[in-house]
């Protein structure tokens, strides 16, 4: 039998189908917090909760032409880079039937976002309790990713604006990170990454500050 005659009696009906869905954690730091997005659910299971942006997978898409499609859906936004996080298969994590879920992850600079949905709102990451499904656990996985990153990449910089000073900088590391930072330790590890500007602050209570870029 050849490949063609054996694609063509082919019955996929021989093996059951669990369903593919995408889920969106969109990370971005206001109020000096770490914040994700979260939207509210308007239809069961778990009407009324919270829980993390997702769609199913079209038959005829890829796994990421349906995230920008949930993005845009459910939030109003798009041209938002989305990595890949990880893929969620326990057997139970859908009460509907075996629905298995990629999640996504992206950090976005606040000043970047424009929610269109009155249904989406951005939550402080910290004060995160009860989601729907396996979302708070997709949630947290999602953190220990960025945490590991800001660690051996600039992430952190995609934070600031083009030119910040170290303070400015620091908080954002130390909020990515969620400990505090010593500030010779802090300079001494940047230092490589960022170039001084020789202007100053302006419009502070404080000692001004000098003015950054980044390498």
């Amino acid at each position: 039998m050849t490949e063609q005659e054996f694609l063509k009696n082919y019955d996929s009906s021989d093996f059951a189908k669990p369903s593919v869905a995408v889920d969106l954690i969109l990370f971005t730091v206001q109020e000096n917090q770490l914040q994700v997005l979260l939207t509210k659910r308007q239809s069961h299971p778990f009407a009324g909760m919270l829980s993390l942006p997702g769609v199913f997978v079209g038959i005829d898409e890829t796994l990421d032409q349906a995230a920008q499609r949930a993005l845009y859906q459910k939030t109003g936004l798009h041209d938002i880079y989305f990595e890949q996080l990880y893929t969620w298969g326990d057997l139970n994590r859908d009460p509907r039937m075996r629905i298995i879920s990629v999640s996504y992850y992206a950090l976005v600079p606040a000043d970047q976002i424009q929610l269109s949905s009155q249904d989406a709102i951005f939550y402080p990451v910290d004060k995160i309790q009860d989601l729907a499904f396996d979302h708070a656990e997709m949630i947290r996985y999602g953190r220990e990713r960025i945490r590991n990153k800001v660690n051996y990449t600039d992430i952190a910089f995609s934070l600031v604006p083009e030119e910040f000073t170290l303070p400015q900088l620091q908080k954002i590391y130390e909020i990515l990170l969620g400990q505090d930072l010593y500030k010779a330790n802090f300079r001494k590890k940047i230092a490589q990454q960022s170039i001084a500007t020789d202007k100053m602050q302006s419009g502070t209570k404080h000692r001004p500050s000098r003015i950054y870029r980044k390498k």
